[in-house]
C-alpha cells in the first residue's frame, strides 16, 4: 500500500483524499464476514478524540477507528462502561491496535480490563505514548504486515517524529 501513497501524494490533496476514500471503499466492501482490525484510541480527556479527528484529515473518515477518553471528573468504574458501550461492534475474532496516551494510566488499564473481560485480548497489540505519525502508520499498514512487523513500525514512526526544532539566525527573519 505505501507505493500507492507515494503515487498519489504528488497530484495533490483533492486527489488524495478522492483515492483514499476510494481505497477505503475497496478495503471495506464486503466486511460483512470478515474480521476487521480496529485502531482504538484511548486516552485521558478528549486527546483521543482530537487524535482521531486530526488522523481522519490525513486517512479520512474510518469504520475501524474508535476513540475513548475518560472524562475529567469520572471514575475508571465510569470510564469503563463508556470505554464497553464505545467498542460494541468489535468482535471476538476481530484484530485490535491499542494506542493510549500514557502506559499504566486509568484509561488503558480499564480498556484492557474490559477487552480481557470480553475476551478480546488474544488479538490486540497494544502501545502507550500515543503521537499522530504512530496513528498514521497504524491506520496505513495495518492490514499489509504481520502484527510483529506493524509494532516495529509503529514504534518506529512515533519515536523518530519526536525531535527537538532548532530555529537558527537566519530562520529568524523568515517564515518558518
Amino acid at each position: 500500500m505505501s507505493w500507492f501513497f507515494c503515487a498519489i501524494c504528488i497530484e495533490g490533496n483533492d486527489t488524495l483524499h478522492l483515492y483514499e476514500n476510494a481505497l477505503q471503499t475497496i478495503l471495506f466492501a464486503g466486511g460483512k464476514g470478515k474480521n476487521m482490525k480496529y485502531i482504538i484510541l484511548v486516552s485521558h480527556g478528549g486527546f483521543a478524540a482530537g487524535l482521531k479527528s486530526s488522523l481522519e484529515m490525513f486517512a479520512g473518515k474510518r469504520n475501524d477507528l474508535i476513540a475513548s477518553g475518560l472524562p475529567d471528573g469520572k471514575s475508571a468504574e465510569e470510564f469503563g462502561q463508556i470505554f464497553a458501550k464505545d467498542i460494541e461492534c468489535v468482535k471476538p475474532d476481530d484484530g485490535i491496535v491499542l494506542l493510549a496516551d500514557i502506559i499504566g494510566g486509568s484509561p488503558l488499564t480499564t480498556a484492557l480490563n474490559v477487552l480481557s473481560g470480553k475476551g478480546l485480548l488474544k488479538n490486540t497489540i497494544v502501545f502507550g505514548g500515543m503521537n499522530l505519525p504512530m496513528a498514521i502508520t497504524t491506520a496505513l499498514m495495518k492490514d499489509n504486515m504481520s502484527n510483529e512487523e506493524l509494532a516495529k513500525q509503529i514504534l518506529h514512526e512515533g519515536s523518530e517524529a519526536m525531535k527537538q526544532f532548532e530555529i537558527s539566525q537566519s530562520d529568524e527573519d523568515e517564515d518558518i
